[in-house]
């Protein structure tokens, strides 16, 4: 095991058994170095900034703070999800198998309510081949995600403009295109916008309480629709 290897199981170590100590000799031999070693890889985190202290006494030995340092990184359900969408682009790829290890290691970190909720905002997200291409308006995102109705502006395949307020439910992806799936209320059924025919877009102050967006409702064959999915 090389020092940066050493230093980050060091702090790995520490943190599973806070608030309880280790001492330099109960490091040593777990690390296969000598305890002179410990102390100075102690004193480079403390250096570097991790809030590690010595207690003294017979049982003492170094212990971290282990509410300043868990998680590593705090994802938000959003965050979570667009890395499962960025990984869809990864099929095929070295680093399919790699990425979806990652993913699961950070979604393990999420506190329950929010993974519970990257999970719910994941089941409105389907894709279509490998991946889509254009990218949605920041406004829309945010609006499936806060469940906010849209007012649009949208060119239908001739160009021809229309508003109307739409009840965003999820997106459905290919791998040229995100499309918002929106419940029409100018048609009153569900509807695909392709984001790349919105031409202007603001988000309502009425919330989507009622509609909740199943696979079914999409007039798609089934083996060609899959929900995207955390595990």
């Amino acid at each position: 095991m090389n020092r940066t290897d050493r230093l980050y199981a060091l702090v790995e170590e520490l943190r599973a058994v806070s608030p309880r100590p280790r001492s330099a000799r109960w490091l040593a031999a777990r690390f296969e170095v000598s305890s002179r070693t410990i102390e100075r890889d102690i004193g480079a985190l403390q250096e570097a900034g991790v809030p590690i202290w010595a207690e003294p006494g017979r049982t003492g030995g170094y212990v971290v703070d282990r509410a300043r340092t868990l998680p590593p990184v705090n994802l938000t359900p959003g965050e979570a999800v667009a890395m499962a969408v960025a990984l869809h682009r990864l099929a095929g790829t070295p680093f399919a198998a790699p990425g979806a290890t990652a993913l699961r290691k950070l979604v393990a970190v999420l506190p329950a309510a929010d993974a519970a909720e990257a999970h719910r905002l994941a089941g409105r997200v389907h894709l279509i081949g490998d991946g889509p291409a254009t990218p949605v308006p920041a406004i829309v995102a945010d609006a499936v995600v806060a469940r906010r109705v849209l007012r649009i502006r949208y060119a239908d395949r001739d160009g021809a403009d229309s508003v109307r307020d739409v009840e965003p439910l999820g997106y459905l992806g290919n791998p040229r295109h995100w499309y918002l799936l929106a419940w029409c209320r100018l048609r009153d059924e569900l509807r695909c916008f392709r984001t790349d025919r919105i031409r202007s877009v603001r988000a309502l102050p009425e919330v989507v309480v009622a509609r909740e967006l199943r696979p079914a409702d999409l007039d798609i064959p089934r083996e060609r629709v899959r929900a995207l999915s955390l595990v």
